[in-house]
């Protein structure tokens, strides 16, 4: 069975919380943990594992999400194809933001180094 297309309309209103645990499975079976996982996110948003904590528990949407965040200065050092996307072409703000994060959750699932995945 086919998932519907991510559209932005769908990204605008997707929760945060609905997300965040696919993310954490991903990534456990890869052998990475959630203190992994919400060290990019504060890198990428620049909120707190408290913070974070809370947005999810708040269900937010990835609209809202990033409307608090404050982008990280060297987020736009975040290329790369995700879903069959150059990340750094996409041109609407939001889809990009998320897509981002897609790409950062993506690469520590692959199991580059942190220091890499953050871009220092």
């Amino acid at each position: 069975m086919a998932t519907a297309p991510v559209t932005l309309e769908r990204v605008t209103r997707m929760t945060v919380a609905s997300v965040y645990p696919l993310y954490l499975a991903k990534l456990e079976r890869k052998g990475r943990t959630k203190p992994e996982l919400d060290e990019v996110i504060t890198w990428l948003t620049g909120f707190d594992e408290a913070t974070i904590a809370q947005l999810v528990r708040d269900e937010v949407t990835f609209a809202e999400f990033f409307d608090r965040a404050t982008l990280n200065a060297n987020a736009s050092l975040i290329t790369g194809v995700i879903c069959g996307v150059r990340v750094e072409e996409i041109e609407e703000p939001l889809m990009q933001r998320v897509r981002y994060l897609d790409k950062l959750v993506d690469e520590l699932a692959k199991g580059k180094a942190m220091e890499k995945v953050l871009r220092h």
